[in-house]
């Protein structure tokens, strides 16, 4: 509780362009006003989150947070939940779409196991955070203690500190776990107050009849431990997952030390539901990549007052929509830093600044 403790009491709130530096570099350039979009947007916002203008990306780290949830005993997920694991290996091996992706935008994949259900091998591009070999079944009780819950957040804040020492300027954040689309449902249900079929989508591709398993076995779990809305730490440890707690931290974590976090999909932005709820001021940190295909999250962002800046209808989770989402706040950044004035270009100014 200590260190998460500390991270609250250091974050920040972020001011967007005070002084307006941003926007005078920005109107200076030889392009009509606001003809960038939301790459000015995305440019702004970073220079104003690192607090300077000459800022740049470099080291750019996609963290791939993995659990195993043990309400996939009640049937929720296509999938058994020995994958986990295994997608764990492959993400290692360096075949998974999170690593294609990684390698295109020039990121560091780091994957952790917070919580997966079997003793991995240790391998040096593992990292082990492991709170528990998976969830408790949430059908029946809390998924975790609050303790647990707390380890779980703090893990992804270790992780932040851990990375700091070789860099990071941005971060982007990916999830694997079976059954965790049914845990960050039963999230949405709770901390947005609204009625679980709402929240709960196909996942993995579930037909409609398997769907509606998943719907009541959600209602049950919310039934069964009465997480408190009010408290969020509450609702990671009654129906939450280890990765959850993970990502959560990482929103923290990164928030304390001003680095942007680009949020993945439906499991990464149950984290950040998570972190917003703890401490609302790391909400100016998030940048939505894209919106997932799965049912809840469009209700999850606009809870988050986020707007994606793609829509693939992609559902994969990994880290695979923050790989891409981090390429166009690098684009935006580095239109603010290497395109010409008018005057440098030799370029007519409007008759109207």
């Amino acid at each position: 509780m200590k260190l998460l403790k500390q991270t609250l009491e250091h974050i920040e709130d972020v001011l967007i362009d005070p002084m307006g530096d941003i926007q005078a570099k920005f109107r200076a350039f030889a392009i009509p006003r606001g003809s960038l979009g939301r790459l000015e947007e995305l440019a702004t916002l970073y220079a104003s989150i690192k607090d300077s203008i000459s800022c740049k990306i470099v080291h750019k780290k996609i963290f791939t947070m993995a659990g195993d949830h043990g309400v996939v005993q009640e049937g929720v997920s296509a999938f058994p939940q020995q994958v986990t694991g295994q997608m764990v290996q492959n993400f290692i091996e360096g075949g998974a779409a999170i690593n294609v992706l990684a390698r295109h935008t020039g990121a560091k994949v780091i994957v952790v196991d917070c919580g997966v259900a079997s003793y991995l091998k240790t391998h040096p591009l593992l990292k082990i955070k492991k709170v528990g070999l998976g969830t408790n079944n949430m059908a029946i009780g809390p998924a975790m203690s609050r303790e647990s819950a707390i380890r779980s957040i703090e893990a992804g804040i270790e992780l932040i500190e851990e990375e700091l020492v070789e860099g990071i300027d941005i971060v982007g954040t990916g999830d694997m776990g079976i059954a965790n689309t049914t845990s960050s449902s039963a999230i949405l249900s709770v901390l947005g107050r609204m009625d679980v079929v709402l929240a709960t989508g196909s996942g993995t591709g579930l037909d409609e009849e398997s769907v509606q398993r998943k719907i009541r076995v959600i209602k049950k779990a919310i039934d069964v431990n009465q997480p408190n809305p009010g408290d969020a730490i509450d609702v990671l440890a009654k129906v939450g997952g280890y990765e959850i707690g993970g990502l959560a931290g990482l929103c923290l974590g990164a928030a304390r030390y001003r680095i942007p976090v680009v949020l993945d999909g439906f499991i990464s932005t149950a984290g950040a539901l998570i972190a917003h709820a703890i401490e609302p001021k790391v909400n100016k940190y998030l940048i939505a990549s894209h919106v997932s295909g799965e049912k809840g999250h469009r209700v999850m962002l606009n809870l988050l007052n986020k707007s994606p800046l793609l829509d693939l209808n992609m559902r994969l989770g990994e880290g695979t929509g923050a790989a891409l989402g981090i390429n166009l706040v690098e684009a935006g950044v580095k239109l603010l830093h290497e395109m010409a004035t008018f005057h440098e270009a030799g370029v007519s100014k409007p008759y109207k600044q």
